[in-house]
């Protein structure tokens, strides 16, 4: 099996963007960051089309070893700032055990464990917005599929609060095929590295309740 694995080299907008410095600081966005191919590609792209400054946030729910470098992944593609916060205890105790208790299983046998940390990292992602004083939040969501209603439900109800916070959804609204993303990583510096013996590129979320493996063959099964 071979994975396309992200290896970020400098990006060339870095240096451009840091060196053009306005006298007044751009707004920011808070980007929902796993590493990936998609949400490294959506550090450039935000800057590019929003002309925001981008802070990524890793909110680790129990991804094991893939979080590890995850914050040099996202400076080098030029973020402003990478945070990576740890909210396992918080995610067992208050998503985990709840649903446990409510035999909170799809049809029997799945154990929702993606579903249930959605809610989590879009309260993570409007803290974070707060903190760092962004008026933007950003997650990787496609058009299809329920993850965005997780997403952008959780976020526009719990930032009701104050100031009501823009969603930028890049995978949602760039209408890039897999091929075309491979294509604008290479032009912004993005090197790609082919890993294993298949070309298959799968998607895996995985947390401390499950993982959930997505892409190419399986959604045709």
């Amino acid at each position: 099996m071979q994975l396309s694995v992200l290896v970020p080299r400098k990006s060339s907008f870095g240096p451009i963007l840091k060196e053009s410095k306005r006298e007044m600081a751009r707004e920011k966005c808070v980007l929902a960051y796993s590493g990936g191919m998609d949400s490294t590609i959506s550090v450039v792209w935000i800057q590019e089309q929003y002309d925001m400054d981008v802070v990524t946030l890793t909110v680790d729910l129990g991804a094991g070893p893939e979080i590890v470098g995850v914050r040099e992944r996202a400076l080098q593609a030029g973020a402003v700032d990478s945070l990576v916060w740890d909210v396992r205890d918080e995610f067992v105790n208050e998503y985990v055990f709840p649903g446990l208790k409510a035999g909170a299983m799809y049809e029997g046998v799945y154990a929702l464990s993606t579903a249930l940390g959605r809610p989590l990292m879009a309260k993570k992602l409007v803290e974070a917005a707060r903190q760092v004083g962004a008026t933007a939040v950003a997650h990787g969501c496609t058009g299809k599929g329920n993850d965005q209603v997780r997403f952008d439900s959780g976020i526009m109800t719990l930032s009701a609060q104050g100031d009501q916070l823009r969603i930028i959804a890049p995978a949602r609204e760039w209408g890039m095929t897999r091929d075309e993303e491979k294509l604008y990583a290479a032009k912004a510096g993005l090197e790609l590295r082919e890993v294993g013996s298949d070309r298959r590129v799968y998607s895996i979320d995985r947390n401390l309740w499950g993982q959930a493996i997505e892409g190419e063959d399986l959604e045709d099964t």
